[in-house]
């Protein structure tokens, strides 16, 4: 039981490394298949939801919409907590982003410091993301140069 609980956690660890390297390469139709076809995205910047996603399709819509203002997008995964509850578990994950896009004629760089809070439920024997939620803790935005 407890190597099944390590190969559960490191399952876990992968859909949300997966997550991140997706929307980098921007294979936003593999990654909202990380999802289950209700999942939900509630995201929230400082302190207060700014937007609330519900299905694989407006998820694929908004997150293509949304990354297709950078040339660049990058992902760095920190630490990351899991706590398993037979099928289901609870996980809290750190992100920094880096978005890197032209605005105004200048390349600016966009850096978000960024905790998940994901409900994971496994499903035919894969584990995804019933809901996640974003929280978008400080942003960081300069000039390239």
């Amino acid at each position: 039981q407890r190597l099944s609980a390590l190969e559960d956690k490191q399952a876990i660890k992968h859909v949300v490394d997966e997550f991140s390297i997706l929307a980098d390469t921007k294979e936003i139709e593999k990654q909202v298949m990380l999802f289950t076809p209700d999942g939900v995205v509630e995201s929230y910047a400082n302190g207060e939801r700014s937007s609330s996603l519900q299905g694989r399709a407006q998820l694929q819509e908004v997150f293509s919409g949304f990354l297709a203002n950078f040339h660049t997008v990058y992902h760095q995964n920190g630490q990351q907590t899991i706590d398993l509850q037979g099928d289901r578990a609870k996980a809290t994950s750190y992100c920094r982003v880096i978005l890197v896009g032209d605005q105004d004629g200048k390349a600016m760089k966009t850096t978000l410091y960024t905790i998940y809070k994901d409900d994971f439920v496994k499903q035919d024997g894969q584990w995804l993301i019933q809901h996640r939620t974003s929280h978008f803790v400080w942003r960081d935005v300069a000039e390239v140069k």
